[in-house]
């Protein structure tokens, strides 16, 4: 396909009967909402691996009721860690569980940990700070740039990812679900979430939401809409409205730019 187009493609695994799926969040999205997959024939899909962003829970679930046969997982990764980090091997030779909105087991022969950003110390289960890999098949540098190369790989051969995200008590690293469910809203065109340290909390969820098609959203608004579907400990605790949310080239939302701003208390206009 030199272009996507969703009825070319439903009609091309159909034809070929594909048996894998290796996808971004909205080929999910169209695959599990767009009516016209129910005129075309998928039973020959039996996984479906979503990378490059955060799927959320519900999202998953929404294309397991499409696809019910087929493996649902998704990876993480970043091309300096070789590129994967973590992913979901419930379809492996020796298959591990896999958990709904999870990203999945880290990789073997390579070791994952998570740290506070600020003090660079290891955190425990459930407590989100920046993901760090160590490992044969991370990158040697940056070429040509040997400052860029050490503030990303310490001495102790830890790269720092730049991501936030937490290892629970399955030994599993799982994406941004309120994410998911922001961007579900149909006046929410994108969105992102990063921790605020908090005097009480420790770190509470503040999220910046591009508006779509200039409507009048307000941060109330976006606060009840996720309150609605959430426990209380996930409920945002600040909204700001972005003109775009920062991306590396490859389509990673860039966390560190966020907090950054969060840090200087000066969100971006």
């Amino acid at each position: 396909m030199q272009k996507f187009e969703i009825g070319t493609l439903l009609e091309l695994i159909q034809r070929h009967k594909v048996s894998i799926a290796a996808v971004v969040p909205p080929l999910v999205l169209a695959l599990a909402k767009n009516p016209m997959v129910e005129k075309f024939d998928l039973s020959s899909i039996r996984v479906v691996l979503s990378g490059a962003a955060p799927l959320g829970k519900e999202l998953v679930e929404a294309l397991q009721s499409r696809i019910p046969q087929a493996i649902l997982g998704q990876g993480y990764g970043m091309t300096e860690a070789g590129p994967v980090l973590s992913m979901c091997l419930a379809f492996a030779k020796q298959p591990f569980p896999t958990k709904s909105g999870s990203c999945g087991t880290v990789v073997r022969n390579a070791e994952l940990k998570v740290i506070d950003p600020e003090t660079g110390c290891s955190l425990g289960y459930n407590q989100p700070g920046e993901i760090c890999i160590r490992g044969f098949q991370i990158m040697k540098g940056y070429l040509n740039d040997a400052q860029a190369t050490a503030t990303t790989v310490d001495v102790e051969g830890w790269l720092h990812t730049g991501d936030i995200g937490y290892v629970d008590d399955d030994e599993e690293v799982p994406p941004a679900e309120l994410e998911a469910l922001l961007v579900s809203h149909q006046s929410i065109a994108d969105a992102a979430v990063v921790p605020q340290k908090d005097d009480v909390a420790g770190e509470v969820p503040v999220a910046f939401v591009v508006r779509s098609n200039g409507n009048e959203l307000t941060e109330e608004a976006v606060k009840e809409f996720i309150a609605k579907q959430v426990v209380f400990y996930k409920r945002l605790h600040k909204v700001y409205f972005v003109h775009a949310i920062p991306k590396s080239p490859s389509g990673k939302i860039l966390r560190k730019d966020l907090r950054a701003k969060l840090a200087a208390a000066s969100p971006m206009p």
